[in-house]
C-alpha cells in the first residue's frame, strides 16, 4: 500500500514528503522498525515516542504518523492525524490487509472470567476446525506457536500483525481478550468481531475509569459498533445487572446465557467436586452434556459463554462438548498445586488463583468452601499498588468473612508502601469479628498458610495466578506462587 493511500485510509489532516513509498508495516515501537515501516509516534503518560523518531528512521522507517505538525526535519514523509492511537489501529489494519475480515474474530470482555472463557472458546474452535489463534492475558498463540503476553490486549499494530499471521497460517477463527483499557486506548479499533462475549462487570480499574458508569460505557463500545463495526453476534451474561442493560442496547444478533431456562443457553443445576464440573446445558440447538475438569460455580458461567460462542461460530454440539472437555486447567485459575511426580500427596489442598477483585475473590472463596467441605479455608491475599484503592477494603472484608484463616500480605506493591496497602485492606478486615494474620512478605505468608493447614483444609493463594514475578518499587523480581507453595509443601511433608 502506498503512503498516499494509507494517509487517505486514516483520514490524515495533512501529509508532507514522499508519499509514493510502499508501506510494508506499521508499528508504534521504534525498535521494531525495518525498511518500509511506518512509525507511529505516541505521546504516552511516561514516554513521548517522538524522541525515538531518529532511531526509527535509522532502522528504515519511511514515514512518521503523529498528532503534531511536521517539524520539517529530515523525515522522508510525515502524516498528521487527529488521534494517533486511532490512526495506529486503522493504519495497521490497512497495512496487514484487514485480517479480521479474513477470519472470524471472537472478542471476550468483562471484569472476571475473560481468560478462562477465551481458552474454552479456543478449545471449541480447535475441536471443530483443528487450528486456531488466541491472544490473551497469559499468552499469544497462532497455531502451535506461542509467546508470553505482556498485556491482556496487545497494542493495535501487534494485534493486526498477529491476526495477519493467523490468517496466513490457515486459521479460520481467532479469540482475543478485550480489556476496557484497550478499548479506551483504541487498541480494539478497526477490528471486525464475528462474536463479542460479555462475562460480567464488577468493581475494578476505577483508578482509570473513575466510575462504574464509565467502566460500563467502555465495555459497551465492543457491542455498539463504536469501534468501527458492530459484532455479528453478541453473547451476554444476563444474570449480571450490567449484562441485562447491555443485552437491551447491543447491536446485531444476541445470545443470552445464565442459570435457568429463561436464557438462550443455560443450565438448571450442576455438580461440583475437586475433580471438576458436570451439567447439562440447554441451547437453541439442543441439550449438551458438559464434563469439565474446571472447578467452581464461576466456571459454569465461563463454560456457558463458550458454548454460546461456539453456537455463534456454527460449531456442532458434539464439537462444543468435546472442546469444553479438552480444555484443561487454565494457568492460575483455581489451579491446584501438586508435588510434581514425587509420589507424595498432601493431606490438604492448595490452589492458586488470579482473583484480584472483590467479586472474583468472593467467587473463588465460595468454590474453596465447597471443595473444603468440613475442612477449613485458609486464604493468602493482597492488593496491587498504584491501582484501584476502592477495592481493597471490600476484598479484606470478603476474605475475612469467607475464610477460616485470612492472611493479608503483599501482591505487587509497585511504588506504594506495602504497609499502607495492607492498612487499606485491614479497614475491611476490621469489619469482621474474626482475627486475621498480617505478614507483609508474600513468601513468608505462603509458608505460614501451608504450615497452618490441617487434613481436609484448602489453602487459597489469591491475586497473582499465572504471574511469575512480583513488582517491588520499579523492580520486577522472579516470584511464582506455584513454586513457593510447592517448596513450602515439600518442607512441611519432609520431602527433599
Amino acid at each position: 500500500m502506498k503512503l498516499a493511500e494509507l494517509a487517505k485510509e486514516i483520514d490524515a489532516i495533512a501529509s508532507t514528503g514522499r508519499l509514493d513509498f510502499d508501506a510494508r508495516d506499521v508499528t508504534h515501537d521504534s525498535r521494531a522498525c525495518e525498511p518500509g515501516s511506518v512509525f507511529v509516534a505516541i505521546r504516552g503518560e511516561k514516554v513521548d515516542a517522538h524522541k525515538f523518531i531518529p532511531q526509527a528512521i535509522e532502522r528504515g522507517a519511511i514515514a512518521v504518523i503523529s498528532e503534531l505538525v511536521s517539524p520539517n526535519e529530515s523525515v522522508p514523509a510525515w502524516i498528521q492525524v487527529e488521534n494517533v492511537r486511532a490512526a495506529l489501529a486503522r493504519a495497521a489494519a490497512a497495512a496487514n490487509g484487514h485480517p479480521s475480515e479474513r477470519l472470524k474474530l471472537v472478542g471476550v470482555t468483562g471484569t472476571n472470567g475473560k481468560t478462562t472463557t477465551a481458552h474454552l472458546i479456543d478449545s471449541i474452535i480447535r475441536a471443530s476446525q483443528g487450528t486456531s489463534a488466541i491472544f490473551g492475558t497469559i499468552s499469544h498463540r497462532v497455531g502451535n506457536e506461542s509467546a508470553v503476553a505482556l498485556n491482556t490486549t496487545p497494542e493495535s499494530s501487534d494485534i493486526q500483525r498477529m491476526l495477519g499471521q493467523a490468517a496466513a497460517a490457515g486459521c479460520k477463527c481467532a479469540v482475543m481478550e478485550v480489556s476496557s483499557h484497550a478499548i479506551e486506548l483504541h487498541r480494539a479499533d478497526a477490528l471486525k468481531f464475528a462474536v463479542a462475549v460479555f462475562t460480567n462487570l464488577t468493581r475494578d480499574h476505577l483508578d482509570f475509569h473513575r466510575t462504574m458508569e464509565n467502566y460500563f460505557a467502555a465495555k459497551e463500545k465492543l457491542f455498539s459498533g463504536a469501534l468501527g463495526s458492530q459484532p455479528g453476534v453478541s453473547v451476554i451474561n444476563v444474570d449480571d445487572e450490567y449484562g441485562r442493560r447491555l443485552f437491551r442496547s447491543a447491536k446485531g444478533d444476541r445470545i443470552s446465557y445464565g442459570f435457568g431456562n429463561r436464557t438462550d443457553v443455560g443450565t438448571d443445576d450442576f455438580k461440583l467436586s475437586a475433580q471438576g464440573l458436570t451439567f447439562t446445558a440447554s441451547t437453541p440447538k439442543g441439550r449438551i452434556d458438559i464434563v469439565s475438569v474446571l472447578v467452581g460455580r464461576f466456571h459454569v458461567y465461563n463454560i456457558l459463554a463458550a458454548v454460546a460462542a461456539g453456537l455463534a461460530l456454527e460449531a456442532n454440539l458434539e464439537d462444543i462438548a468435546r472442546g469444553v472437555a479438552e480444555c484443561r486447567t487454565v494457568s492460575g485459575r483455581f489451579e491446584q498445586v501438586t508435588l510434581n511426580g514425587s509420589g507424595a500427596a498432601a493431606p490438604f489442598a492448595v490452589f492458586v488463583d488470579y482473583a484480584h477483585t472483590d467479586d472474583a475473590l468472593k467467587n473463588v472463596l465460595h468454590t474453596a468452601r465447597e471443595v473444603a467441605g468440613s475442612g477449613r479455608v485458609i486464604t493468602v491475599f493482597g492488593c496491587g499498588g498504584d491501582r484501584d484503592r476502592t477495592k481493597r477494603a471490600p476484598m479484606g472484608e470478603i476474605a475475612g468473612s469467607l475464610s477460616d484463616v485470612a492472611i493479608v500480605t503483599s501482591d505487587n506493591p509497585r511504588t506504594e508502601d506495602p504497609e499502607a496497602i495492607i492498612s487499606d485492606i485491614e479497614a475491611g478486615l476490621s469489619n469482621v469479628a474474626q482475627p486475621h494474620i498480617k505478614l507483609t512478605d508474600r513468601r513468608e505468608a505462603i509458608f505460614h498458610a501451608i504450615d497452618e493447614a490441617r487434613e481436609g483444609d484448602v489453602v487459597l493463594i489469591a491475586g497473582k495466578g499465572h504471574e511469575t514475578y512480583q513488582i517491588l518499587g520499579e523492580q520486577r523480581i522472579h516470584f511464582d506462587d506455584h513454586e513457593v507453595a510447592r517448596e513450602a509443601m515439600r518442607k512441611r511433608l519432609g520431602i527433599a
